[in-house]
């Protein structure tokens, strides 16, 4: 991990058993709406309330010390985006899970305990993530995580619950305990050691895809990912980031590239990136019809930075190479969740054949 300078509030260190860590830039108004959920049903004598601080310019800070005194805070003094922050927050504190609680969810009563006893019933259980609901359409699932994270064996991430752009209603049809591909990077919680054991989250990807990839690495070394229904958390989503930012397609093209290079078995890796270059070039020339010429120039720029960024990757890959070669994992869809969705209208979770 780099050393760059930072800032820590005095007592950073705890000794709890479950660290709730809440990453904040320029976040004041979400701070404002969503810490009283969190304060209110985390009182628990083994839980702490952390907010780390990406170098914020607002006044999150005035803010929090005035407001939750209580509640610790770690100041870095730039943003490090989502993957790297986390790391240096996550590397300050000790304790058995971390939850990964993103500034922009509303927690609900008994959200921590039904997680934290499914992981200390099962220690293969590496990480774990609730459902995700809408914070402004109550009923629905949210796009960052649904009812838990899967991918297609070409890269493409969907939830059980979203796939693409269709986010179906939770009628409970997702109600039951499975091992899943990701957990959301919105809520997630982590067993701390298993977390430090695969060095943490790549600070390379600054943000998106970051948390997909924490995942394939714990699965890669035979953990669990888990889909926990009893909790229920409520996600604004799109906070630092709007859907239709041209930044924000940039990092999810690039990152999905190097997420592949990063984790797939030798045996895939050409084949898959291949395909993937074509799938992207109809993806340009779809956003040049629609004269979208900010997202076409998105991802012919993640693509520069892709292959700016190989030589950096190929190191970790090689470290890698022993866990990505044993792979061969249930949760990766065989098909393509894109000709799926297109052309055979598949848009629903439980109208696909894993």
């Amino acid at each position: 991990m780099r050393l760059e300078k930072f800032f820590i509030s005095k007592n950073f260190i705890l000794e709890k058993k479950v660290a709730v860590v809440i990453l904040n830039w320029n976040g004041k108004k979400f701070l404002e709406d969503f810490l009283p959920s969190v304060t209110k049903f985390s009182a628990n004598a083994d839980t702490e309330i952390v907010v780390a601080d990406n170098g914020s310019t607002d006044d999150s800070i005035h803010f929090l010390k005035k407001n939750y005194q209580n509640i610790k805070i770690l100041s870095f003094d730039k943003n490090y985006g989502f993957a790297e922050g986390y790391n240096k927050a996550l590397s300050q504190l000790s304790a058995e899970y971390f939850v990964l609680l993103n500034s922009d969810v509303e927690v609900t009563e008994n959200w921590i305990q039904p997680i934290i006893a499914l992981m200390d019933k099962d220690k293969t259980i590496s990480a774990c993530m609730p459902k995700i609901r809408s914070f402004y359409e109550r009923e629905k699932f949210e796009y960052a995580g649904a009812a838990g994270g899967f991918i297609d064996f070409l890269g493409y991430p969907f939830c059980r619950g979203r796939i693409l752009n269709v986010v179906e209603k939770d009628s409970q049809q997702y109600d039951s305990q499975i091992e899943i591909f990701w957990a959301t990077g919105a809520c997630m919680f982590v067993r701390a050691e298993y977390f430090n054991q695969v060095e943490g989250l790549d600070g390379d990807f600054f943000a998106h895809m970051e948390e997909i990839d924490l995942c394939w690495r714990l699965k890669n070394r035979g953990y669990k990912v888990v889909y926990c229904p009893e909790v229920c958390v409520y996600h604004v989503g799109g906070g630092t980031l709007p859907q239709n930012s041209p930044r924000k397609i940039l990092l999810n093209f690039r990152n999905n590239l190097l997420l592949l290079y990063k984790n797939l078995p030798s045996s895939k890796l050409l084949k898959i990136l291949i395909a993937r270059f074509f799938l992207d070039f109809l993806a340009i020339l779809m956003f040049l019809v629609k004269r979208e010429f900010s997202f076409a120039k998105a991802v012919l720029k993640a693509y520069l930075d892709f292959f700016a960024m190989r030589k950096l990757f190929k190191e970790k890959r090689e470290k890698l190479l022993p866990f990505n070669n044993q792979q061969q994992h249930k949760e990766i869809y065989r098909k393509s969740i894109v000709f799926d969705f297109f052309l055979r209208h598949k848009k629903f979770f439980n109208e696909l054949s894993f």
